[in-house]
């Protein structure tokens, strides 16, 4: 069985069934029948204080994800979204807002799976990307 869980506390925009089908496109695209995601929007500043304790790094971003199981158990984790990045980056790349916010999830699942990505420009042309942008466009829709 595949569980996600959403936590947008004093949020109201965001797309709660969306994150929810893209989780679980993402779980099942990589052959996954049993999971528990929670998925959490924050603020700026509650992920770059999430950021900054556990990378090291005081900046803002976009998502967080911590793998919580061992290989050979059923997926566990858990994923921050940092909710006014995501539609920062939606506007700049002229995204719908929701389907930033949905990719974003898709893209700590991934993480929280095994999948690595590089940084720097060859990012985007990367397996994890490809296999990210397939399954949003399953969750999303035509």
């Amino acid at each position: 069985m595949i569980t996600v869980h959403v936590n947008a506390i004093g949020m109201r925009d965001y797309p709660r069934d969306l994150v929810c089908r893209a989780v679980g496109e993402a779980l099942r695209h990589e052959g996954v029948a049993s999971a528990e995601i929670s998925v959490t929007f924050m603020s700026d500043a509650e992920i770059t204080e999430l950021q900054t304790r556990y990378l090291g790094r005081s900046s803002v971003t976009d998502v967080l994800s911590f793998a919580l199981h061992v290989k050979g158990q059923d997926p566990l984790g858990d994923i921050y979204i940092g909710h006014g990045q995501a539609l920062r980056q939606a506007a700049a790349a002229g995204a719908p807002p929701e389907e930033e916010l949905a990719r974003l999830a898709v893209h700590g699942t991934l993480h929280v799976l095994g999948y690595d990505h590089p940084e720097g420009p060859e990012r985007a042309a990367c397996k994890m990307f490809r296999v990210q942008e397939e399954v949003l466009r399953k969750a999303v829709g035509p």
